[in-house]
């Protein structure tokens, strides 16, 4: 580009004096577009893959403001936030009442999904040709069913978030200013068609070229979504069947890294090592992978905050410091509330292990102030006494400390590198699709059908293998498929998504996070939650651009 430039300059004079009567000096000449016009090599669709995964990646790695994962379940009900500790982007999603159209998390959310749609249409709108010299007949079916799933996985966030939302499945190749929002239901029918083409022409689990690329089942579990999100319930448990029916398993027994160390079979598939199939993880559909760019060259698309936001500020009480058992360095921008805590869980459950949900904190500082004092769970409210071996010092935690700093927190995104005993980033993959949820997705489908016994059966799976007592038919609701879904995917699931897509959102957190902020505010709710807010707001931004059509805002929000 400077090469063009500077050619231009050196000329400008010259061709001033020579065109300045002419109109045609003042056509414009594109050296650039929004958009190629075609893939047309192995190696061009190869990069377009890679680069719909490397792309979907980046917003969940984003460093750009480190409590912007936390919208998924601020003010949902499951975390309370820390005063403090969940500004930025995040606040508006438990401080409903400050949720404009203005809101940059629903901006970049916005933005992120169809920049992955507008990249999508072109891998999609690349393989209509009837061949490719170097590309095969499967190969080209492959990289449709890739690009198909991922403008699916786009659009089923958008409308599940937003509701009607405007349709694009040609590439931009120019500014477009006349957007509309399309109808659910008509963007829903090209996501079906979508994954329908990619289940089709994608390999079957196991048998990609890469285990983390596209497969049939990543497709069907998504289709299993979208069926429940439209009440076609048949039809989701019918793609669940074909997934549970396939060569995955649930993790059952001790496998990888730590197997010969304490620890239980569900902590194994969350241990960095051990998340990938070819690692022994044979629950596992869909791992976004990641590795540390120290170690590996575009290893991540940012440094993921994860870590810092689920676990707690442990090190901040003296006697404390950063290490690998505790998971690293977190800061707690949410923390889990009192019903997590202390209410959904049977205390022989696994998933309840602390192996898998961190209860009870000792002091590690090397030093004699400190070795070998163990710490006690500490109710909400109440004070702990620490005593030294010579029984004259005591050290407390006070009420305030259990804010951020002495809470329980979930295991599944601990990780720690030696090298960085800060922890800016966190180094382990996303397992982003596994068994178990198919195996509630199945049970939500069930349900609904009033198959209560085969809906029991289901959730039986997942409790049998967690050690937790099986329940009756007619123990089933929605609300306890909900609380399984806690139980079983903590930290895993967008809760927002999933309580959006079944109309809990508000009922749930309002009742299970409450209203009313805690600790003279120390610790924040769901403050002006209503109906209004079970939708994103259309972004202003994206209204005020659109300058050749009306982009209606989401009601409520006027």
């Amino acid at each position: 580009m400077n090469r063009y430039i500077k050619l231009f300059l050196s000329g400008f004079c010259l061709l001033a004096t020579m065109n300045s009567c002419k109109d045609s000096f003042l056509d414009e000449e594109v050296l650039d577009s929004y958009a190629p016009e075609v893939l047309d090599d192995k190696l061009g669709f190869e990069a377009a893959v890679v680069g719909l995964h490397y792309q979907y990646g980046t917003f969940l790695t984003t460093t750009n403001d480190q409590t912007l994962q936390g919208i998924w379940h601020l003010g949902t009900d499951i975390v309370w936030a820390p005063a403090g500790r969940s500004n930025g982007d995040a606040r508006h999603y438990f401080n409903y009442e400050t949720l404009m159209p203005a809101d940059n998390a629903s901006r970049k959310v916005w933005q992120w999904l169809y920049s992955i749609i507008n990249n999508a249409n072109i891998l999609i709108s690349s393989t209509n040709v009837e061949s490719v010299s170097g590309v095969t007949e499967e190969e080209l079916a492959i990289y449709n069913g890739e690009g198909r799933f991922f403008r699916a996985l786009a659009y089923n966030m958008l409308v599940t978030l937003y509701g009607d939302v405007p349709l694009v499945t040609e590439p931009l190749r120019s500014p477009k200013t006349d957007f509309v929002r399309t109808s659910v239901n008509e963007v829903d029918q090209v996501i079906i068609d979508d994954l329908m083409t990619a289940i089709d022409g994608l390999p079957t689990i196991g048998t990609a070229s890469y285990d983390a690329r596209g497969n049939k089942e990543m497709a069907r579990h998504l289709l299993a979504e979208v069926y429940l999100r439209r009440g076609e319930n048949a039809l989701a448990e019918a793609q669940c069947d074909e997934i549970i029916n396939s060569d995955l398993s649930l993790v059952k027994e001790r496998y990888g890294v730590n197997a010969n160390e304490p620890g239980d079979a569900f902590s194994d598939m969350f241990l960095f090592g051990n998340q990938r199939r070819r690692e022994g993880n044979s629950e596992a559909i869909w791992v976004l992978e990641a590795e540390n760019p120290t170690d590996v060259t575009g290893g991540s698309s940012g440094f993921p905050q994860q870590r810092r936001i689920w676990g707690s500020s442990y090190h901040d009480l003296p006697g404390m410091q950063p290490t690998d058992s505790l998971g690293g360095r977190g800061i707690a921008r949410v923390r889990l509330n009192n019903w997590v805590v202390y209410e959904l869980y049977e205390e022989e459950d696994m998933r309840n292990s602390k192996f898998n949900l961190k209860r009870q904190l000792y002091f590690n500082h090397p030093g004699e102030n400190y070795d070998n004092i163990r710490g006690l769970p500490v109710p909400y409210g109440e004070d702990a006494e620490f005593t030294l071996a010579d029984g004259e010092t005591v050290i407390r935690i006070f009420a305030a400390d259990t804010i951020f700093k002495y809470v329980p927190y979930t295991r599944k995104w601990g990780h720690y590198d030696e090298r960085d005993n800060f922890g800016f980033g966190m180094w382990k993959d996303f397992m982003l699709m596994r068994l178990g949820e198919t195996y509630l997705f199945r049970a939500e489908a069930r349900f609904k059908q009033g198959n209560l016994s085969g809906a029991a059966d289901d959730i039986n799976e997942l409790r049998e293998r967690a050690n937790a007592s099986l329940v009756e038919p007619s123990d089933i609701t929605l609300d306890f498929i909900l609380d399984e879904r806690v139980r079983e995917l903590l930290a895993e699931e967008n809760r927002r998504k999933t309580l959006v897509r079944t109309g809990t959102l508000v009922d749930r957190a309002k009742e299970l996070t409450g209203t009313t902020p805690l600790a003279d505010g120390a610790i924040e709710t769901t403050n002006g939650l209503t109906e209004t807010h079970t939708l994103m707001p259309i972004p202003l931004t994206e209204i005020e651009l659109n300058k050749d059509a009306e982009l209606e805002q989401n009601p409520g929000y006027n």
